[in-house]
């Protein structure tokens, strides 16, 4: 398509996780370095505006440097005198509502916009508390970027678009910002979600979809297919998995394209991240759509290899003499020849950084043992920017089909390693208890709740939340107990599991969490420790009786959850 007065110029970026590994010497201004190219490159190609598919920020809570970094890129680039070329349609206050100033940013009389900034939130970034704020609420209220997508009702979801037009060409924007991938799913089975459209020209407008979620399946229900997506959509940006799938594939059922740009940085050794990082140019006229892959050139360089020692039988096996020292030399050859590719690969590219990441996973299965990794790592440490993981040991799961004697059980092919690494806290928590002895189960509180507690106590610093949960769920217990008038010991055990049976313990157990979080804010202010608008808990009103816990599986870059098939749940409405 050729650029016009009908052509939308939209750059298109996601997963940017600006702050990742800050405080690393090596790799601690990777991030900053490639925002501050992803916005030069939409300045030098004169779009009209930048989409981003959520996770600006890679911390809940960014650093000053984070902040003042990102406030002082999006300045330098998105302020100045350049007209903005389209218009918006839509009601504002609907489309921006969470701020003081429910308008886009280029139509402030205060301000001096050339390149409006368009994002939703992601699972890094969400907004918390009981306000509901998150950090890409700071850079809307300072008038730098405009957040939209986020949804305030656990109960019902209507995505109204931004609606834009430029010339001849109308343009509907939708987002959802990230929200947990089982509610979201249940939410879409449920018919809970409803997808807004124009009340005139429905068919004349261009719908774009940014969302935030699980892609890759994991789970039954972690995770959301796009089969669940309104078949009148046009392309959706999915943000959240890593692996940069930028070119547009064609959903056949439901004849929408799905555009996946992936993340800027590689923020695990997985090789999802080893694909190549793209931002994509998006050029829209009418119903016609163009994506032009712009590669990155400030990314650093991420190799990864497999290596299975047991297809090396002609060079050693387990009873081998110095076996160990003949694995690290294949391992250190493997090594030699990703860093001369990456060297290879950088010349010509000086905005590369230097050293690379370099992963090499190495399979001992068959016997073999492993060597002391930091000794070998030794060898690169001024040539690789990840020392100290360069190589991890693997070993395939494997069965002994026929055990006849107990004596001759060789009990370390029985042990079946289960990687943690994509469970949640509230996970771990639930499969405790259901695995553990009955006398040790928990009856005045919930796994759910106690999971979400010790969550907030984790991942947030929320020292009184597993304090005020239990305080919470005894005294709601005590005053169920006397409301019955119970009195024996035997009947007061009984009504107390009565009280806090599954069927029942959605809603209480919500009401409980949101009462006892409240109360660890109030200690907190208390003592002086934080501010009146610091973070609360993100809080599912929504449990199931039925929730599973999704087991780990390998994904295409990052994501954490799976999929699986349901129904369509979809609703149509109209808006403006």
């Amino acid at each position: 398509l050729r650029a016009g007065n009908d052509t939308f110029k939209i750059l298109i970026a996601t997963d940017i996780h600006l702050g990742y590994l800050e405080k690393d010497a090596i790799r601690g201004q990777d991030t900053y370095n490639t925002l501050n190219e992803i916005l030069d490159c939409a300045k030098k190609n004169k779009v009209d505006f930048i989409l981003l598919g959520g996770d600006l920020f890679h911390e809940n809570k960014p650093s000053r440097r984070c902040l003042h970094s990102s406030i002082s890129m999006l300045r330098k680039y998105c302020m100045g005198d350049s007209p903005v070329t389209f218009n918006i349609l839509s009601d504002q206050t609907v489309n921006f509502n969470t701020t003081q100033f429910p308008w886009v940013n280029y139509q402030d009389e205060n301000l001096n916009i050339s390149i409006p900034v368009f994002s939703i939130h992601g699972n890094h970034d969400d907004p918390t508390g009981a306000e509901g704020l998150c950090a890409l609420d700071l850079l809307s209220a300072s008038g730098l970027v405009n957040h939209f997508g986020h949804s305030h009702s656990v109960e019902r979801i209507e995505i109204s678009p931004v609606l834009m037009q430029k010339g001849s060409t109308k343009l509907a924007l939708y987002g959802l910002g990230s929200i947990p991938d089982e509610r979201l799913y249940r939410m879409f089975v449920n018919k809970q979600v409803t997808m807004l459209r124009p009340k005139e020209d429905q068919d004349g407008w261009f719908n774009l979809f940014a969302i935030h979620q699980n892609r890759s399946k994991h789970g039954p229900t972690n995770y959301i297919p796009e089969q669940f997506l309104d078949d009148f959509l046009d392309l959706v940006v999915w943000g959240h998995e890593h692996e940069c799938l930028i070119t547009p594939a064609r959903n056949e059922q439901q004849l929408f394209y799905v555009t996946q740009p992936g993340s800027s940085v590689a923020t695990s050794l997985s090789p999802g991240e080893a694909t190549k990082k793209h931002i994509g140019l998006l050029k829209v006229k009418g119903r016609k759509m163009n994506m032009q892959k712009i590669p990155l050139k400030t990314v650093r360089q991420f190799f990864i290899q497999d290596v299975v020692l047991a297809d090396y039988e002609d060079l050693f096996t387990p009873e081998t003499p110095q076996v160990t020292k003949k694995m690290e030399d294949l391992c250190y050859a493997k090594v030699i020849e990703m860093l001369e590719e990456a060297e290879k690969e950088r010349i010509g590219c000086p905005l590369t950084p230097e050293k690379p990441l370099v992963r090499l996973r190495v399979d001992y299965s068959g016997g073999f043992e492993t060597f002391n990794t930091s000794r070998f790592s030794q060898k690169f440490v001024d040539r690789v920017a990840n020392p100290k993981d360069i190589i991890h040991f693997l070993r395939k799961r494997e069965y002994k089909d026929d055990i006849k004697d107990e004596v001759t059980i060789d009990y370390g092919k029985l042990i079946k390693p289960t990687a943690v690494g994509g469970l949640r806290v509230e996970d771990m928590v639930k499969q405790y208890f259901e695995a553990a002895e009955q006398k040790v189960q928990l009856s005045l509180l919930t796994e759910q709740g106690m999971g979400k507690a010790i969550q907030e106590y984790v991942d947030k610093d929320e020292k009184d939340a597993i304090e005020e949960l239990i305080t919470c769920q005894l005294e709601k217990t005590q005053r169920h107990l006397q409301a019955r008038g119970v009195t024996t010991e035997q009947d007061i055990d009984a009504e107390a599991r009565r009280c806090h049976r599954p069927s029942g313990a959605n809603l209480h157990d919500c009401v409980s969490f949101l009462t006892a979080m409240n109360r660890a804010k109030a200690n907190r202010l208390e003592r002086g420790e934080e501010s009146v608008d610091q973070d609360m808990p993100d809080v599912d009103m929504n449990f199931a009786d039925d929730d599973v816990v999704a087991s780990p599986a390998p994904t295409r870059g990052r994501g954490r959850g799976g999929r699986g098939r349901g129904g369509r749940g979809r609703g149509k409405g109209e808006c403006c």
